[in-house]
C-alpha cells in the first residue's frame, strides 16, 4: 500500500515526487515517457536558466533529483484507477497497486499538423515549429511568422504574437476562415494577414518553415500550429472525478479533484500550460496531501 501513486513523469509529477520523498512518505511514480515537455528544444523562460535548458535535460535533472531521495518510477501506462472504499486500486496492463492517494499530472497532447514525423521533429529542434508563444514568443522577435488556426483560437493566439512581431499571418488549416465579424474585426485592426488553407506540403526551405496555401506557397521564420490539444484526463473522469466542459480536470485551490484521494497538477487541470505553474499546483497538491494523509494515518518517525 503506497501512500501516493503519481501518473505521469514530467514537471508537475516529478516535482510532487520530490516533495512527497522528503517528506518520508511511501510513493512510487507511473511514467510512459509521453511528457510534452521532452518535446522543448530549449526553454529560456524558466528561471534559473540564464542560457536555456532543454527539455529532456530539465526532465533528467529532475528524475535524478527524485530518485537520490528513493523515488521509483516505472515506465507503464496506467489504464484505470479505481476507488475502493478510502483507497485506490491503480491498474495498467501487466500490474497493479494498491495506495491511499493518487495524483494525477498526465499532461496534454498538443494537436500537429498532418506532416512526416522526421520533419516535424526537425523542425521544431531548428525553431521553425513553434507550439508555445508564451514559452518563446520572445525568440521570434521582428520575424515573420504564420499561426496555422482559424475561429477564436487562432485569433487569440495571432493577437498574442504581434506583441513580438508585425508581420503575423494567421492560415485556416483546411478551407476557408471560421471566423465571425468580431474575430475578423479583431484581425484587421492588429493588421494580421489571413490566408486560406487547406495547408499542406509541409517543408525547410532556405532555413524557413513552407507551405501550400490557398494563395499559393508561403514561407516564415517560425510558424505556431494553433490547433488545440487532447486533454489526457480520462483516467480521472472514468474513476469519478468532475471535468470542465473541454476535459480539463475540475480542482480546488490544493488541487483536490471531486473525488476525495485524488489529486490534479500540471496542465491536466485548467490554467496557464507552463512548466512554472504545473510546478507550483505539485508542491500544492504534494503538500495537501501529506497533511491529509497525517490527519487519517499520524506521520511519525
Amino acid at each position: 500500500m503506497h501512500d501516493c501513486v503519481i501518473i505521469g513523469g514530467g514537471p508537475a509529477g516529478l516535482t510532487a515526487a520530490i516533495y512527497l520523498a522528503r517528506f518520508h512518505l511511501d510513493i512510487a511514480v507511473f511514467d510512459n515517457g509521453s511528457s510534452r515537455a521532452a518535446s522543448i528544444p530549449c526553454t529560456h523562460n524558466h528561471a534559473g536558466y540564464p542560457g536555456g535548458i532543454s527539455g529532456p535535460d530539465l526532465l533528467g535533472r529532475m528524475s535524478e533529483q527524485a530518485a537520490s531521495f528513493g523515488v521509483r518510477t516505472h515506465r507503464a501506462t496506467v489504464t484505470a484507477i479505481e476507488p475502493t472504499g478510502d483507497d485506490f486500486v491503480i491498474r495498467t496492463s501487466d500490474t497493479q497497486v494498491e495506495a491511499r492517494t493518487v495524483l494525477l499530472a498526465t499532461g496534454v497532447v498538443n494537436n500537429r499538423p498532418d506532416m512526416d514525423d522526421a520533419l516535424h521533429d526537425r523542425a521544431l529542434s531548428e525553431g521553425l515549429l513553434r507550439y508555445c508563444p508564451i514559452c518563446d514568443g520572445y525568440e521570434v522577435t521582428d520575424k515573420r511568422v504564420g499561426v496555422i488556426g482559424t475561429g477564436s483560437h487562432g485569433m487569440r493566439e495571432a493577437l498574442f504574437l504581434c506583441g513580438y512581431s508585425r508581420d503575423i499571418t494567421l492560415i485556416a488549416p483546411d478551407a476557408a476562415h471560421m471566423l465571425d465579424e468580431e474575430c475578423a474585426a479583431a484581425l484587421d485592426r492588429a493588421g494580421i494577414s489571413r490566408v486560406d488553407g487547406p495547408c499542406g506540403g509541409y517543408a525547410i526551405e532556405q532555413d524557413q518553415f513552407a507551405l501550400d496555401t490557398a494563395a499559393g506557397r508561403l514561407s516564415f521564420d517560425s510558424v505556431y500550429p494553433a490547433l488545440g490539444s487532447q486533454i489526457r484526463s480520462e483516467l480521472a473522469l472514468a474513476a469519478g472525478a468532475r471535468g470542465t466542459d473541454d476535459g480539463c480536470i475540475v480542482t480546488d485551490e490544493h488541487q483536490r479533484t471531486t473525488l476525495p484521494g485524488l489529486y490534479a497538477a500540471g496542465d491536466v487541470v485548467k490554467g496557464l500550460d507552463q512548466i512554472s505553474h504545473a510546478m507550483g499546483q505539485a508542491g500544492v497538491a504534494a503538500t495537501t496531501i501529506r497533511n491529509e494523509l497525517s490527519e487519517r494515518h499520524p506521520i511519525r518517525r
